[in-house]
């Protein structure tokens, strides 16, 4: 499972986390303006905005798990299993296959607002990359600086939901994670009053005790949850440093760690990376389940005129520094 965020400073954030038992050998990649993108049923997009994001390259294909583009625009794809249904061709619409959804969007839009426009018009289709992969249901988080949306594609058809909190998880549908904060609305990073009873002489006895009953399970409802609270409470300075530092300790409130969800016998889901994108700077920053020091990327130090994909290997291994 996956949690993904947004944040503002001074710049806009973008991120998420990628949790899975095992990984593909994604890379930071780098799409530029004049790569070729050959859709299904839409024929080349011969020119797009550049973006950059984590991506399995798979025939030269970067397959996008999350990425902004140099303006500023980002998504990313979360796993849906159960509730994700992508259609058939449709006559009419512009027909975009699941694994093109994040290019596309991405490589036409500059902003949320026209993200929305261009969604009008879109059927997610269900042909798969390839005939040995099989289609990945998920459904995705769209963010600029000004606002955030959540799409599903579902049985009865494209849902776009606004994301006041600019967080996403996985099932249940957005609605129903929305709906579900309302049980937490006593929650506060403030200290605590006695509301219990009057009859009763209640006392704070620890710091902290006013988010009692903020769920810390890895359930996705519950990182839901959690990640809204963290990330709507959350301050820092307006420097780059600080704010993504800021930005991982916020995705630090769902890591998993390895061990605390069995998938198989033997095998767990763990985060496997964790990202932060500066909107406004075109900079992907990450860390690994085995690599805590911050990398980054600045897509704005590459020719983003070229044809070609820039691919960068995730540095795996931690970085430890010794004192004496």
């Amino acid at each position: 499972m996956c949690t993904a965020a947004t944040y503002k400073t001074k710049d806009f954030y973008f991120g998420r986390t990628l949790d899975y038992e095992f990984s593909y050998g994604e890379e930071i990649t780098i799409t530029p303006r004049n790569y070729k993108f050959n859709l299904k049923n839409m024929g080349i997009m011969e020119t797009h905005y550049a973006m950059i994001g984590m991506a399995h390259i798979a025939e030269n294909y970067p397959l996008y798990y999350d990425a902004i583009n140099e303006k500023g625009l980002g998504m990313a794809g979360l796993n849906f299993v159960g509730n994700a249904d992508y259609k058939e061709v449709i006559d009419g619409k512009d027909n975009i296959t699941q694994f093109e959804f994040i290019p596309y969007i991405l490589g036409k839009c500059a902003s949320v607002k026209e993200a929305r426009e261009l969604l009008g018009k879109i059927n997610i289709t269900n042909i798969p990359f390839n005939e040995k992969m099989t289609l990945a249901q998920l459904h995705w988080i769209i963010a600029d600086k000004n606002e955030a949306i959540t799409v599903e594609s579902i049985k009865d058809g494209i849902k776009i939901y606004d994301n006041p909190v600019g967080v996403l998880t996985n099932n249940p549908p957005f609605d129903k994670q929305i709906f579900n904060l309302n049980n937490y609305m006593n929650l506060s990073p403030k200290s605590p009053k006695n509301n219990f009873s009057d009859k009763l002489n209640l006392n704070m006895y620890s710091r902290g005790m006013g988010a009692i009953g903020l769920p810390g399970d890895l359930s996705s409802q519950s990182r839901f949850v959690r990640a809204a609270f963290v990330k709507t409470n959350s301050f820092s300075g307006e420097t780059e440093s600080e704010s993504v530092s800021q930005f991982f300790h916020i995705l630090g409130a769902v890591e998993q760690q390895k061990g605390c969800c069995e998938v198989t016998d033997g095998k767990f889901e763990y985060t496997i990376y964790t990202s932060c994108c500066n909107g406004d700077k075109g900079i992907y920053y990450y860390t690994t389940y085995e690599n805590h020091q911050i990398t980054g990327v600045d897509m704005n130090k590459e020719n983003l005129n070229s044809d070609i994909l820039i691919c960068y290997p995730l540095i795996q291994g931690e970085q430890i520094k010794i004192r004496n």
